[in-house]
């Protein structure tokens, strides 16, 4: 009965417009004060779920992106695109999705991914002759990429959530992102020749090379990042914050883009992002401990036990149930929610939970270019002034992609466990 009332409250906030983290946690202190619990187990584990300092990667990450924003990397990650690919046809496509690549593995950030290669390459495209729908589409679609490679913020979210090892995750996420990143291009290209996107002029390897020595700094950043969490010598946490001092160092004193008066602003407004991902993590804390205090997993894992015992037919309908989440709820929520719940049951069918988190990244990840609440349509429809009807003959594309990837993903688990496992052992 409780759990009726958990969910029952829970629908009710959503349908009267309440925020989504507002709805979790009210529906979640109606449920703790309906078992006659004293209220201030609300205040602690609101508090509770916030003490960790594996989530302080989170606002490091978030500013280590809008410094590197401004401080010049973006734009010498797509100058480095533009010299590797912007010569094939739909060059100009291609080089929007290995900009995102780029980014993707620097930002952690879906939007932030969006925002910072989208207002560079959409104006781009769009005087070389490409729809801007298409433009637009093709950059909330590579947008994605930001949750799937390391080091991304909704990953960190799942091992939190999960008790999953980061480190497993982030090894886990490269060739997923890079299979799909390179789908995209494959679509960008076939999309190009249908409708006569030609390509850039031809870049000699002088050209690339000058290229890749402007943006070298920018490269080096990742390989910072994720190879001092590799090899063990520092945290997740610890190079999040190394990331913000070394973008802050590049853009103020070597690329010299970054001014001192940009600053405030940038703190300003990512303080202001964080403050949001942490309040959707605080309540969806207290959300997940209300669940399993009410045995919720549980009762779960016997509807899908009482439905089928094949793990095959368990990920199909996990598939099918992340994609209706996905439409509605933003990821790092929805992760926060489900994650307590789904993945004592992917254990339970022996599924590996780092194996699991991919397929659950992955499919949330789309969710960000499907109506009603894609938020990188939103994004993207501000960035390049565009009405959303027009993305969605374009994103539908992407989309089919997507699922194709998650089928994919999701029954060979070898692509994202081989790098984890070999690591491991």
């Amino acid at each position: 009965m409780g759990s009726v009332i958990l969910f029952v409250s829970f629908l009710a906030f959503l349908i009267l417009s309440v925020p989504v983290a507002v709805s979790v946690g009210l529906s979640s202190a109606i449920m703790v004060f309906e078992d006659g619990t004293p209220p201030t187990v609300v205040i602690q584990r609101l508090f509770t779920t916030m003490d960790s300092f594996t989530l302080l990667a989170v606002p490091f990450f978030i500013l280590a992106g809008s410094l590197m924003e401004k401080g010049g990397m973006s734009k010498r990650l797509v100058s480095l695109a533009y010299s590797i690919v912007g010569a094939r046809t739909g060059g100009l496509g291609m080089v929007a999705v290995l900009a995102c690549m780029f980014f993707a593995s620097i930002s952690g950030s879906g939007v932030a991914t969006v925002a910072a290669v989208g207002a560079i390459m959409i104006p781009s495209m769009v005087a070389k002759g490409y729809d801007k729908g298409f433009a637009a589409s093709t950059i909330a679609a590579s947008g994605e990429l930001g949750v799937i490679l390391p080091p991304s913020i909704p990953l960190i979210l799942y091992g939190v959530a999960a008790g999953v090892s980061i480190k497993d995750l982030f090894f886990a996420g490269i060739f997923p992102g890079i299979m799909i990143g390179i789908s995209f291009m494959i679509l960008v290209f076939f999309v190009s020749k249908v409708k006569n996107y030609s390509g850039e002029r031809a870049y000699s390897w002088k050209d690339k090379i000058v290229s890749l020595k402007d943006s070298i700094l920018a490269i080096i950043m990742p390989v910072i990042i994720l190879g001092g969490i590799y090899s063990g010598f520092f945290t997740p946490t610890e190079s999040a914050a190394i990331a913000c001092v070394y973008a802050l160092i590049v853009g103020l004193f070597i690329y010299k883009e970054l001014k001192w008066k940009d600053l405030p602003k940038i703190f300003y407004s990512s303080a202001l992002t964080s403050s949001v991902i942490l309040v959707i993590i605080a309540n969806a804390g207290l959300f997940g401990w209300v669940l399993t205090s009410e045995g919720v997993p549980q009762t779960v894992a016997n509807w899908f036990g009482g439905v089928s015992n094949n793990p095959i037919v368990f990920l199909l309908m996990i598939n099918l149930l992340l994609f209706v989440v996905g439409m509605f709820f933003d990821s790092g929520a929805a992760i926060l929610i489900l994650a307590p719940i789904l993945v004592p049951v992917a254990i339970s069918y022996g599924i590996d939970p780092v194996h699991f988190g991919i397929v659950m990244i992955v499919n949330l990840a789309m969710g960000m270019i499907t109506p009603p609440f894609g938020v990188n349509l939103f994004m993207v429809s501000q960035v390049a002034n565009i009405r959303m009807e027009r993305l969605l003959k374009y994103t539908t594309l992407f989309v089919l992609v997507m699922i194709g990837n998650i089928i994919v993903l999701s029954y060979i688990p070898s692509i994202s466990m081989w790098l984890p496992e070999l690591f491991t052992n």
